[in-house]
């Protein structure tokens, strides 16, 4: 820990006049009184030496680079250490932890956001807002301007737009965003990124960690602009203080060891004889107190140690009003010693006002001699209270109590030690171990016989045994009785195995011990995960050891926004005052041409700056398990899942789950009332449809029909038709046929009268032929008739067989 003295030094009093605080002797003073606080070189316990002493003890445990002369002291007799051949590195444990805790801060991974809160900002910003609320309450009415007129006359596209005052605030939060805010967010970025912060807050980290105190300093020169500088916490001095972030010290002062050639160049008003004389009394500094022996190898002669201080004071704006011949008040400046007279008749008064300030120091250690003593030209001031100065340095000690600062290698050094005894001892017990042996009863042997003619003699029995691992016995002597040595050859156990089995024991405890003291146990390192425990469990127990170094972060966090702020003001006066200011916007606009305008009137405006954390993985892995789980219910579509992720404020991201939740089910709701508005109209539609089927199929049943006997009313006309024509062709072919039948049967009666007349006898021979010629021939059947009877009527032939079917 970091040491503070109970003796009070007296420092030069504030309530002096400007003039006086404005003196070199001044000055002098407040760095003397700074010199005893801090450096007392005469009882050798200066809280400079113990501090930085303790710091580097620190840092040599992270590095598991620690002394090993109290191990050898725990060991040696007398101081005689010629009996142990031990291996004396120590055991890396702490820097494990360390780099487990820097590394991790350093995936928290954090964006700066500007919040504009003056005057104009906030009424563009409450300007907005109620042009939104208009929309929301006019939003049927802005609808039916659409669908009537085609016109959106809304401030905002309605599918970006929210839908109610809850939203509004969302909105608000994660969309609104004003050019000025955007061009002074990448304004912070880009002096963070000249000065290669994200570097310079690895060694914050580190420090905060190993030495539980860190701190950086801001600072402007006309060459390098706005700087960034690591102060290392072993050269810094401070006034006491119990605030973790050191806001109420009014001093702070730096340790630099400065080249003759740079000091020559900082101040070349010093003559050749000055620098010398210089030289002779601040290389005295060397030996100023030496308590810190690792200091001896960086000892130089051609370098002073100078003590670079900010000293915040007060100091009075004194006006004299004046009543002029006119009846107006004229404001005259005064100095802080101007005191009229009270007289009635007097027509002016005196007007004060106290007003915070820093006075830069430069000082050399061990030589008494102040270098440089004047009032800060870059000083800082919040844009809510002129009168306040903000402090170069800043400075965050989340572990202070008194003026006692701890941290958490400090908590693991007392286990360190122990754990390294408990590594020495382990050697030294497996050196005095003996090996497993064995036991041979010479007289057992000397009663076995083994039947060859051989002896069994002892080495045989060992050959055998370590050979073979077999062994020969008797159960009886050769007398008959019991052998007590029936079992020649038993092996012995080795010694020192129970002590090494103590110590390992001893080596985990301690171990465990800083694990407990730290708060980074098992699951937050992943060393030794318990395979029976739970994933759930052990994401539990990793998110209790965040919350265990949580206070680390948080002064990390505090350093950032801190600087942040600081660069926030010292751009608003580079870009008021600075004649580079064309030069500084050109850099800085580079990364957006759209914010060269608003940087331009960057200087107007006032910010509040934050600092944006990304959520650890715990945090996403909630967040992750909401929007898995909305997403298999069906609660929002993949496009607001990528939304909300891209959301780094957890909070935030989860009210915008929610929103999009409810517009989910919104929508949801609103199509299936569509649905169920459409389902009915096609219903309905259906009816219709199917009634118009039913009769379209009355009228095609009723044409069907219609058709039908049209065409069985033509098929009878036809059948009618056929049937005569074919009757009369029949009659004709019976006419014909019987004309034909006349003609013959007239043919034959007339052969059959010329023949007559032939004679008789011819006749006679001939008769049987004529006869049979002249007349049908006779038989019992009646004569056939060739006339149609009944078949000269319509109808007579049934003609049903050529009707379609």
């Amino acid at each position: 820990m970091a040491y503070t003295t109970k003796s009070k030094v007296q420092f030069p009093s504030q309530a002096v006049s400007d003039e006086k605080k404005q003196s070199f002797e001044y000055g002098s003073d407040v760095a003397k009184a700074i010199e005893r606080d801090w450096f007392n070189k005469d009882s050798r316990s200066g809280r400079y030496y113990q501090t930085n002493d303790e710091y580097h003890r620190l840092r040599l445990y992270a590095r598991g680079e620690q002394s090993i002369n109290k191990y050898k002291d725990e060991f040696a007799i007398n101081g005689d250490l010629s009996y142990l051949n031990l291996d004396w590195k120590p055991v890396p444990i702490i820097p494990k932890f360390v780099d487990i805790v820097v590394n991790g801060m350093q995936d928290r991974l954090f964006s700066i956001k500007a919040f504009a809160q003056d005057p104009i900002s906030t009424g563009r910003r409450t300007n907005f807002v109620n042009d939104i609320q208009r929309d929301i309450n006019a939003k049927g009415l802005l609808q039916d301007i659409e669908n009537q007129l085609g016109i959106d006359a809304r401030n905002i596209p309605i599918e970006d737009g929210p839908e109610n005052t809850e939203e509004l605030e969302l909105y608000m939060q994660l969309e609104y965003k004003q050019g000025i805010e955007i061009a002074e967010e990448q304004a912070i970025e880009n002096i963070f990124l000249r000065n290669k912060y994200k570097e310079l807050k690895k060694r914050i980290d580190y420090d905060l960690a190993v030495l539980g105190i860190g701190a950086a300093k801001h600072s402007f020169n006309n060459t390098d602009g706005i700087k960034l500088n690591y102060v290392d916490p072993a050269n810094l001095v401070w006034s006491y203080t119990e605030d973790p972030n050191f806001e109420d010290c009014y001093y702070f002062g730096e340790v630099k060891k400065v080249k003759i050639n740079e000091l020559k160049k900082e101040f070349p008003e010093f003559t050749v004889e000055d620098i010398e004389d210089l030289q002779k009394k601040g290389s005295y500094y060397n030996n100023y107190d030496n308590s810190s022996s690792y200091n001896n190898d960086e000892q130089d002669n051609n370098t002073v140690t100078l003590l670079y201080f900010n000293w915040k004071s007060f100091e009075n704006s004194v006006y004299k009003i004046k009543e002029t011949t006119t009846g107006g008040n004229k404001a005259i400046i005064k100095k802080d010693d101007f005191n009229p007279p009270k007289d009635k008749r007097t027509r002016f008064e005196r007007v004060a006002q106290a007003i915070e300030v820093i006075y830069e120091g430069v000082y050399i250690l061990g030589a008494s001699k102040l270098l440089k003593w004047e009032k800060a030209k870059n000083m800082i001031r919040p844009y809510s209270n002129t009168n306040k100065v903000m402090m170069n340095y800043i400075v965050s000690a989340p572990r202070i109590y008194k003026g006692n600062i701890n941290s958490l290698v400090s908590k693991m050094t007392p286990y360190a030690d122990l754990i390294q005894l408990t590594h020495l001892k382990m050697q030294q017990a497996i050196q005095r171990m003996t090996p497993s042996g064995v036991y041979l009863d010479a007289d057992g042997l000397a009663e076995i016989d083994l039947g060859n003619g051989t002896s069994y003699n002892p080495q045989e029995a060992l050959n055998m045994y370590f050979q073979t691992g077999s062994i020969i016995g008797r159960s009886l002597t050769v007398d008959g009785e019991m052998n007590p040595g029936k079992v020649p050859i038993q092996e012995l156990p080795g010694g020192g195995g129970n002590q090494i089995q103590i110590l390992i024991g001893a080596y985990n405890q301690y171990l465990q011990m800083i694990r407990d003291v730290s708060g980074l146990n098992e699951a937050r390192d992943g060393s030794d995960p318990d395979p029976k425990a739970l994933v759930g469990v052990q994401k539990l127990a990793a998110a209790n050891s965040n919350v265990a170094t949580r206070h680390i972060l948080d002064s990390s966090m505090f350093i950032t926004s801190s600087l942040a702020e600081a660069i926030a003001l010292r751009v608003k006066d580079v870009l008021e005052f600075h004649p580079t200011r064309e030069a500084f916007i050109s850099g800085i606009g580079q990364f957006s041409v759209g914010a060269l305008e608003d940087m331009k009137e960057l200087h107007l405006h006032d910010f509040g700056i934050f600092l944006e954390i990304e959520p650890d993985a715990e945090e996403k892995g909630l967040l992750e398990n909401n929007i898995q789980t909305a997403l298999s219910q069906g609660g929002i579509f993949l496009e607001d899942a990528i939304d909300i992720r891209e959301i780094k404020n957890t909070k935030l991201a989860n009210q915008l789950l929610k929103i999009r939740r409810l517009r989910k089910q919104a929508a949801d709701q609103a199509q299936a009332q569509a649905a169920s508005v459409a389902q009915a109209e096609a219903q309905g539609q259906a009816q219709i449809q199917i009634e118009q089927a039913k009769a379209q199929a009355e009228q095609v049943k009723s044409s069907s029909k219609i058709q039908v006997s049209t065409a069985k009313n033509e098929l009878s006309i036809k059948k009618l038709e056929v049937e005569a024509r074919t009757k009369r062709e029949l009659m004709q072919f019976e006419y014909d046929l019987n004309v034909k039948l006349k003609a013959l049967e007239l043919e034959a009666q007339k052969e059959l009268a010329e023949k007559q007349n032939k004679t008789q006898k011819d006749i006679a021979d001939k008769k049987t032929s004529v006869s049979g010629i002249a007349g049908p021939p006779k038989t019992n059947k009646p004569k056939k008739s060739f006339e149609s009877k009944g078949n000269d009527v319509l109808g007579g032939i049934d003609l049903s067989r050529f009707e379609p079917r």
